[in-house]
């Protein structure tokens, strides 16, 4: 082992208070260079969303092939013709997907609120009659679905995400011993923010686990489905076959959407689960609805034309955005590899890369990214209630910033990740 990458918790005290004077030296220059750059949401690039521009100008009919005209009313379900399209891609029966309006976030709200207010297919009473409601949290996660439930009055408990999904052992304990455990949120595929897959064996364990509250409901996440950063097009885990074959048939809903395949405001967002799941969802939904934007649905079927006509746009996405990521990893390699003060990981697909670094400063380094211009996801965000109980984990989001940017941005956190370690290593 070389002294240059030698951990800096190994550093004599007289190393590391050099250390410290050079990167605070390294950190005013930095703040001196008046950036102002931004890694805290997974935005697409203007130039990915100028590959989805053909849009404006379809449908070239307002008039599908199965008949329908889009102008009109009708048709909870979504358009047929795109519903066959993204079937497939995302493994579940054409019946047994929805399509919707553009956000699956909207689509998740509304499946928690009849939840809240009615109760599922197989709830006994609505969830807002229960004398407590929990869900379950893998942690890192996204910060929205903890948005969700915070908003609802639904508390948590966290499990740890794994390479290959929760941490099981933990989750089997848990929902086989506490009845106001109804849920949980689970990204299978490109996990927000580690980049992590639901394996095979982890998802039928998922599917098969017994659970003391008869309606828990696992909500499958799976927006980076089609995100792939490499040739190889990993596959999402068949939960919903793998419950229906288990005997739990309406135990997880999925949701997906184009938001970041076509335009992030101007996608169309799905829903699948159980033939049952389905009619709960869309009986519920024609409450306050009489059919969804049929016209832009029909535009996305038209644009795509089959789910190989998907694959192939999404294949230019990657080229946009893998060589990001490979700066990411080129700086975080160069930088901080080998001194012991960070960890993170390198993701085959998705839009973050997760950043552990030193217990106690993730904090710090948000903080000082901040004042020198670099905005990040607050410290804590991949946890409920923003509470990293190790104030380690910061999400990178490269996928929004030009090249350059992306390389500014990276050599200024690796700085502050520095300063912040050598603060806490040198006292």
């Amino acid at each position: 082992m070389t002294e240059q990458t030698l951990p800096l918790a190994q550093r004599s005290a007289e190393e590391l208070q050099q250390i410290l004077a050079d990167q605070r030296a390294a950190y005013d220059s930095l703040v001196a260079s008046g950036l102002s750059l931004d890694l805290t949401r997974g935005k697409p690039a203007t130039a990915q969303l100028e590959l989805a521009d053909r849009l404006l100008s379809l449908p070239t009919t307002p008039i599908t092939p199965s008949g329908v005209d889009t102008r009109n009313y009708g048709g909870l379900e979504g358009v047929l013709e795109l519903r066959e399209i993204f079937a497939p891609l995302l493994g579940v029966p054409t019946a047994q997907l929805v399509a919707g309006g553009s956000s699956s976030l909207v689509m998740m709200r509304e499946a928690l609120l009849d939840l809240w207010l009615h109760g599922g297919v197989t709830s006994e009473r609505p969830w807002s009659a229960e004398e407590k409601v929990t869900f379950v949290c893998p942690v890192p996660g996204y910060d929205r679905h903890f948005t969700l439930l915070s908003w609802l009055g639904i508390d948590t408990v966290t499990v740890p995400l794994l390479a290959d999904g929760p941490d099981m052992d933990a989750l089997e304990a848990l929902v086989a011993a506490d009845p106001s455990i109804k849920g949980m949120w689970l990204v299978p595929t490109y996990a927000n923010p580690t980049g992590d897959t639901v394996s095979d064996d982890v998802a039928r364990r998922l599917a098969a686990m017994p659970t003391a509250a008869p309606d828990f409901t696992i909500l499958w996440d799976n927006a980076y489905a089609l995100h792939h950063l490499t040739e190889v097009e990993t596959p999402t885990a068949d939960l919903l076959g793998y419950a229906a074959a288990a005997g739990n048939p309406h135990r997880a809903i999925m949701f997906a959407s184009t938001s970041k395949v076509t335009y992030a405001g101007a996608g169309v967002a799905f829903l699948a689960g159980s033939p049952e799941v389905v009619a709960w969802f869309t009986g519920h939904l024609g409450k306050g609805s009489i059919g969804p934007d049929k016209l832009n649905q029909w535009r996305h079927a038209e644009f795509f034309g089959d789910a190989d006509g998907v694959r192939a746009h999404m294949v230019k996405h990657r080229e946009l955005i893998a060589p990001k990521f490979a700066e990411v990893q080129r700086v975080l390699a160069e930088r901080l590899g080998g001194l012991g003060v960070a960890t993170w990981t390198d993701p085959v697909g998705g839009y973050f890369v997760s950043l552990d670094v030193l217990d106690g400063t993730a904090s710090r380094v948000v903080a000082l990214a901040k004042q020198a211009g670099v905005a990040l996801t607050p410290a804590g965000s991949a946890f409920p209630g923003g509470h990293d109980p190790h104030d380690r984990n910061i999400r990178l989001a490269p996928t929004f910033p030009g090249m350059a940017d992306v390389t500014a941005a990276m050599e200024a956190v690796a700085t502050c990740v520095l300063l912040a370690a050598a603060e806490k290593l040198a006292g």
